[in-house]
């Protein structure tokens, strides 16, 4: 070979190794947030359930869903109170009339957490993260429908969805400048109430504080709060759906969801925020877990909860990274398919979720209804809130009980017998090639990715600095 050819080979090595190191670090990109793409997929099912069932609409006619416009905080910047990038937190208002004009429902928008300054940069270039990147108009649906025919109890109420921006259920406090990420959660809450108090909340004789997984779980943290911000003759309670996260054991033994809360308490600084009830006796991370917060919630709450919670068995119960060989891919793709071992870890997972809700369910002020389906997230989509066959517990409806709850009408304590008993749900699916297959490579990704960088870094000196040398020598 000609000492020309051997500096190209030299080059082409080098080249190549910096080349892989890099599509890897890009193939792990995508990997970050993958529960992210997953909330994606379900923001899309429930979209897509509210229009599945109506005519395809021509550009001339309006669409049949209420539309609602975005409005940013305009106060919060002086506040500190931004999302991850920096921008303005934002709300969805769409006022009240009648006999609800006094009436306020605030749904806190939901959408996972970020745990780490990698996955939180991540997350800023998204709408989780910036106001940039955020619709700017939503459709209101189910519990926030302006219709009495899908939402009987709460239609003619003012109605707001505050944005999720800052990924840790509207609860941290802190920064990193390096990364030029601000973690101001419970600042935005702050702000957030002030801008709508102003706006006439302030003189509502009836209020709701809800929330839908990640924004579950903040109706939880703030629901003490929220009641705080009324006069003892406002009737003040609160709704979690999808928010009653679990410190289980996944299928490989190990804790992923505490791993992930560990992060995001310690990196945005969560512990400042959390009950004194609960700090005064467990450490933080615990603390940031419904099943140790709400048996001491002082306002009248319901959960809202599946006892399969098809977040949890995706990325709690059986994420990647404790399923690397894949096995339980068409069983979180579809329940139908899961083997006796697999049914028999579920129904353990459902025991875990009512053995943790039974001192919350003690008290009289409290509601229920935790049905056995695969689903997440069933007050915001029209056909698990209210429709002909949405799911029904006592023959009751979500909303029927939801609204008995809240307006004294009937108690309600409504839990399902254990899968499959329950031919009501309306169970997610999911494409295999998401919750398994797609997936399973990302700690060996991760792992190349971490020896193409050793490769690179020890490799592209030798081979240049021998390639330089060898060409000298020609010379």
């Amino acid at each position: 070979m000609k000492p020309q050819q051997k500096v190209s080979v030299c080059s082409c090595l080098a080249f190549l190794v910096v080349a892989l190191a890099a599509a890897l670090k890009e193939k792990e990109k995508e990997q970050v947030l993958w529960s992210m793409s997953w909330l994606d997929l379900a923001d899309k099912d429930a979209a897509d359930s509210a229009s599945s069932a109506l005519p395809t609409q021509t550009q001339t006619q309006p669409p049949l869903n209420l539309m609602v416009p975005l409005t940013l905080i305009d106060s919060a910047a002086s506040k500190g109170a931004v999302c991850l990038d920096g921008t303005l937190p934002g709300y969805h208002l769409h006022p009240g009339y009648g006999s609800g004009a006094n009436s306020w429902l605030i749904q806190l928008e939901g959408g996972g957490w970020c745990n780490s300054i990698r996955n939180c940069v991540y997350r800023k270039t998204t709408r989780r993260g910036s106001s940039k990147f955020m619709e700017k108009q939503l459709p209101f649906t189910g519990i926030l429908s302006n219709k009495a025919e899908e939402n009987p109890d709460f239609f003619n109420w003012n109605r707001v969805k505050l944005r999720y921006c800052d990924g840790a259920s509207f609860s941290g406090d802190s920064q990193n400048e390096a990364a030029q990420l601000h973690f101001r959660g419970q600042r935005i809450w702050l702000a957030a109430m002030e801008e709508l108090m102003s706006k006439g909340m302030q003189k509502a004789d009836q209020a709701l504080l809800s929330g839908c997984s990640a924004g579950g779980l903040a109706s939880i943290l703030h629901c003490d709060e929220f009641q705080d911000l009324f006069p003892e003759t406002t009737r003040v309670k609160c709704l979690s759906d999808a928010g009653m996260f679990l410190d289980a054991i996944d299928v490989s033994g190990g804790h992923t969801l505490k791993n992930l809360y560990a992060g995001v308490v310690s990196l945005q600084e969560v512990q400042k925020n959390l009950p004194k009830t609960c700090i005064d006796h467990l450490d933080p991370t615990s603390c940031f877990f419904p099943q140790n917060l709400v048996a001491n919630v002082k306002t009248p709450m319901f959960l809202l909860n599946a006892a399969y919670d098809a977040w949890q068995v995706q990325a709690s119960l059986a994420p990647p990274s404790a399923d690397p060989r894949g096995l339980w891919g068409a069983c979180k793709s579809n329940h139908a398919l899961c083997n006796s071992s697999q049914i028999q870890f579920l129904q353990d997972f459902r025991n875990q979720m009512l053995n943790a809700v039974r001192d919350f369910s003690m008290s009289t002020k409290n509601g229920l209804f935790i049905n056995s389906c695969f689903a997440h997230c069933q007050s915001e989509r029209q056909d698990t809130w209210f429709a002909d066959d949405s799911p029904v517990l006592g023959n009751r409806a979500i909303a029927l009980s939801v609204g008995d709850w809240y307006f004294d009408r009937l108690p309600v304590k409504a839990i399902d017998c254990a899968y499959p008993c329950d031919n009501t749900c309306h169970n997610l699916m999911f494409n295999e090639d998401l919750s398994s297959s797609s997936m399973t490579y990302s700690q060996s990704t991760r792992l190349s990715f971490t020896v193409l960088n050793l490769l690179s870094a020890l490799m592209v000196p030798i081979l240049c600095s021998r390639c330089i040398m060898r060409f000298h020598s020609v010379k």
